[in-house]
């Protein structure tokens, strides 16, 4: 069966060897704070931040999922209020769970057939989902980066899940980025990615809030020795090492992708019975692909697709009974992705 589950979904083919390569060679008992383990830490960030285009400045931490980045930013930048600029229910949750812990936190909520309002806004932390896995939207650099020089005071902390490793980032407009890696890397759940600019990490330092166990300061000081502060997921690590090691960089597999969705998005503009959630092609996503019917139809193709061994993803929170999901991630080879399109053409 092939996953196109927008998360977890379909992971790379060589993840078993992978697995097989770290049992071999001690990974899966390794003492986190040996400097083997020390060593991997380093030259995974170092292989992230060539294949992503990340900038050198900036610092890569690890933490157990993007939810946890949630609490974590909200703990250790949010002194008072944050903004949170969403137009579908991860961005919600995110602004809940900010909440909870500062009720200064405030929300601008925006239609998902439109673009991001450009403007400025009030809070020393935005908090944007780039790209909102249920509903299939995306925010793009260029409105990214008009936010940017519209508040160059607040710091631009940016959910990135369900592209980071499938999408050119430009990572220098943001200042904290964060991903979990069961989406466009392609592996197993259980890990997370942060990468903070020099100006997140001069802000926690200032803050040097230290009230958590994983409060920023203490992971930025433990990083700055390849180290984590807690015992981490160091096979997922490893894991994430491999993927990246021996995938190109990210430029010609973001083009791959969007040359899928322009095909997908097509066909089902001039379907029958399935049409694109989102109408607008300014804001739909090229990494999570929503599709819109009715009941029936909706039931229908997913049973043809589980006939042919294909897995279509749910639709999610108030759209689960009127849309499914298509993941159009790097692991999912192009042949599958076809063969998806084939099943969606005749439904």
């Amino acid at each position: 069966m092939i996953s196109f589950y927008p998360g977890p979904s379909q992971v790379h083919d060589r993840v078993a060897a992978y697995v097989r390569e770290a049992q071999l060679a001690g990974i899966l008992s390794m003492n986190h704070r040996s400097p083997a383990c020390m060593a991997l830490v380093k030259k995974t960030i170092s292989v992230l931040k060539q294949k992503l285009n990340v900038p050198k400045s900036y610092t890569v931490l690890f933490l157990s999922s993007a939810t946890e980045c949630w609490e974590v930013l909200a703990q250790s930048l949010v002194v008072e209020s944050s903004t949170h600029l969403y137009n579908g229910a991860f961005g919600k949750k995110w602004f809940s769970y900010t909440q909870a812990l500062k009720p200064g936190a405030t929300a601008v909520v925006f239609h998902r057939e439109e673009e991001l309002p450009v403007a400025s806004y009030q809070g020393e932390v935005l908090c944007i989902t780039q790209n909102e896995t249920s509903n299939g939207t995306q925010v793009s650099m260029p409105v990214l980066k008009k936010i940017r020089f519209q508040n160059p005071h607040a710091l631009l902390a940016i959910d990135a899940t369900s592209s980071m490793g499938g999408q050119v980032l430009d990572f220098s407009i943001g200042d904290v980025w964060f991903a979990s890696v069961q989406k466009c890397f392609g592996l197993p759940a259980g890990l997370a990615v942060m990468i903070c600019s020099p100006r997140a990490v001069q802000r926690v330092q200032h803050l040097n809030e230290r009230a958590h166990y994983n409060s920023l300061v203490n992971q930025l000081h433990f990083a700055a020795n390849h180290q984590t502060t807690h015992t981490p997921n160091v096979l997922g690590i490893y894991l994430l090492y491999r993927v990246l090691q021996d995938s190109t960089a990210v430029q010609p597999i973001y083009k791959r992708l969007r040359q899928q969705a322009a095909t997908c998005y097509a066909q089902l503009t001039e379907a029958k019975n399935l049409q694109p959630l989102i109408q607008n092609p300014a804001v739909r996503s090229d990494t999570v692909i929503a599709v819109t019917a009715s009941v029936a139809a909706i039931k229908r193709t997913k049973a043809k697709a589980k006939r042919a061994r294909l897995l279509l993803g749910e639709g999610y929170g108030e759209l689960k009974h009127s849309t499914f999901r298509v993941a159009n991630f790097p692991a999912i080879k192009p042949a599958a992705f076809m063969q998806l399109l084939n099943v969606l053409k005749n439904s």
